[in-house]
């Protein structure tokens, strides 16, 4: 985003630009389940996490997070969010091991972690192909780009439902086609 009047260095981050920050949590199929936005550019991950909605309600276990279910070994597995080093370790959030001194089985996990994350890393980039106003800089005020943020991630769940629902229409349609002669 261009800098805003009077902001100094506020949206100013890491990356040498100015921005605002979009946490969310997105599931397997790349839908956003909650999305946070507005942060100021220059504010920590582990910051923006501890300063969000979802924080205090996952913290106090109001988040309506499902019950653990048994996996194929019969075991109750719970859910987890999957966070990067910038989170802090809690029962809920998963975060690879530090890079300092793995063993073998630590490297695995931190890796199957990693893929675990890069579904949220291709939601975000979906979001940022679809709606190409993230690929470049945004003239608007703060507050604008913020609602243009949040539409975009509506109208981004949006779209992946009704894809989903064309596809589940078109594999009927096809079925039915397999069983005829044309």
């Amino acid at each position: 985003m261009k800098k805003p009047p009077n902001a100094g260095s506020y949206y100013y981050n890491y990356k040498g630009f100015h921005s605002t920050v979009l946490m969310a949590v997105a599931d397997a199929t790349y839908k956003f389940l909650y999305v946070d936005v507005g942060a100021e550019g220059g504010a920590s991950d582990g910051g923006t996490w501890s300063n969000c909605s979802l924080h205090d309600v996952v913290e106090e276990n109001r988040a309506g997070v499902p019950h653990p279910e048994p996996l194929p070994n019969d075991q109750p597995v719970p859910y987890h969010f999957v966070g990067d080093d910038a989170f802090a370790l809690r029962t809920w959030m998963m975060k690879p091991f530090s890079h300092r001194s793995q063993v073998l089985r630590e490297r695995i996990y931190s890796y199957r972690l990693s893929r675990a994350r890069r579904v949220v890393e291709n939601a975000f980039g979906i979001l940022c192909h679809r709606f190409r106003c993230f690929l470049t800089t945004m003239h608007q005020h703060p507050g604008t780009i913020n609602l243009i943020t949040m539409c975009a991630c509506v109208l981004h769940n949006l779209i992946l439902i009704r894809q989903s629902d064309t596809h589940t229409q078109f594999q009927k349609w096809t079925a039915k086609i397999r069983t005829h002669m044309i």
